[in-house]
């Protein structure tokens, strides 16, 4: 089912392409490696599929479609690359092929708005062929650092022109596949963390950066999420991302449009889900006639379609926001709450009318099921991205106290 949003000609051609070239190429490549799972899920083939698939997007034109020109990609803008994120997303392999997954996505985004032209060369143009890889390590355990990155321990001292920094990270993703990570550590241990922190890019091949292990987890097949250590890893001042404290303010410049990007591969897989749930029920007959035609069936696929729509609605404002320099973070945590739910919902409803098939891993709904539980989780947990609207519903939100005066009048408090 395809509905009409606003949206430039530029946008819509892009979609097209991307929806022409995942149709025609990465979804048969992604059916064929679903077929042979040694081969879904071997890092090293999977990854060697990807680059493949990105000859393809290259050659079609919709290779990193979030990138300036200048740098290697397409230039658009972020209200004009949502629909082809969307479409991307409906595949497993399809973010990988345009350079639109996490987490290269982001820190690409990252080093683009705060990159020196050393730092840009050096990093960004590999990174955005595809001949890099990178990794953004804030993530502490024992609680440090990530519902609450206030509590961030990882310290960068000055020593001369060089930064000496020491630390114990998880969940870094891509750690165990980067050829530099983008550390955030504290810089000013007598501020606040939110101006007393910087982010450095640190080589992988660099004296004291370890690979501790890549930790468990559950879904997104072909990365890592690595726990790591920095013991005493010396960097010059040149391997500062932008300027000396302003880390979470460079994070935050990040995450915004990471979170509204992630939140259209999502919802380009929801939809996909759906309708092969749709195909899926229109073929399978149960108790006497179609599973398509019964009413419980059409409905929960109804819903799930109602509130992905809403979904679709919510990003592009918030990117609109975003786009128009106005301050969006209840709008963006809104989405990229109100959008993890619904896409898991709208998943878990394709397994459940698919039955067997559904949790089976002939079909890719499984997979996906993995992959979007944890959206809940990355990029802001639920809990927190609530705590940030409730802020702003409980502290800011004007009280009309006329509405309570019958209570106080006749007592009710």
């Amino acid at each position: 089912m395809e509905i009409e949003y606003d949206g430039s000609e530029v946008a819509r051609e892009y979609a097209e392409t991307t929806r022409e070239l995942l149709d025609e190429v990465v979804i048969p490549r992604e059916r064929e490696l679903l077929r042979n799972r040694d081969e879904f899920e071997s890092r090293d083939r999977l990854n060697s599929a990807v680059d493949e698939l990105r000859d393809e997007a290259r050659e079609r034109g919709v290779y990193a479609p979030q990138i300036p020109e200048e740098y290697g990609g397409q230039g658009l803008s972020l209200t004009d690359v949502l629909p082809t994120f969307e479409e991307a997303g409906r595949s497993l392999l399809g973010p990988g092929a345009l350079r639109i997954s996490a987490p290269d996505e982001g820190n690409m985004h990252t080093i683009e708005l705060a990159g020196s032209e050393e730092q840009k060369e050096r990093w960004l143009r590999p990174l955005v062929k595809g001949e890099a890889r990178s990794a953004f390590s804030m993530t502490e355990p024992h609680g440090g650092a990530g519902s609450d990155p206030k509590m961030i321990r990882t310290t960068a001292e000055r020593d001369g022109d060089e930064w000496v920094i020491d630390g114990h990270k998880w969940w870094t993703s891509q750690g165990v596949e980067a050829d530099v990570y983008l550390v955030m550590a504290r810089t000013d241990n007598d501020a606040h963390p939110y101006r007393g922190c910087s982010i450095f890019l640190v080589p992988a091949d660099a004296d004291g950066v370890e690979v501790v292990r890549d930790v468990p987890h559950m879904g997104e097949s072909g990365m890592s999420h690595a726990e790591m250590r920095y013991d005493n890893v010396r960097v010059p001042d040149e391997a500062m991302l932008g300027t000396e404290n302003a880390g979470f303010m460079i994070a935050q410049q990040r995450l915004g449009p990471a979170r509204l990007t992630h939140c259209m591969r999502f919802a380009g897989m929801a939809d996909r889900a759906l309708g092969i749930a749709v195909a899926y029920a229109s073929n399978r007959h149960a108790f006497g006639d179609r599973l398509a035609d019964k009413q419980e069936t059409r409905f929960k696929i109804v819903d799930a379609r109602t509130r992905l729509h809403a979904v679709r609605t919510m990003v592009r404002h918030a990117a609109r926001e975003v786009e128009n320099d106005r301050r969006a973070r209840v709008e963006v945590a809104m989405s990229k709450t109100f959008a993890a739910n619904v896409v898991q919902e709208a998943i878990d409803t394709a397994v459940q009318v698919c039955g067997g098939n559904g949790i089976g891993k002939d079909l890719p709904l499984a997979d996906f099921y993995e992959n979007v539980r944890a959206f809940r989780i990355v990029d802001g947990a639920d809990e927190v991205h609530k705590r940030s609207i409730a802020k702003r519903v409980f502290d800011d939100d004007a009280v009309d106290d006329s509405e309570l005066e019958n209570l106080t009048r006749y007592g009710g408090f």
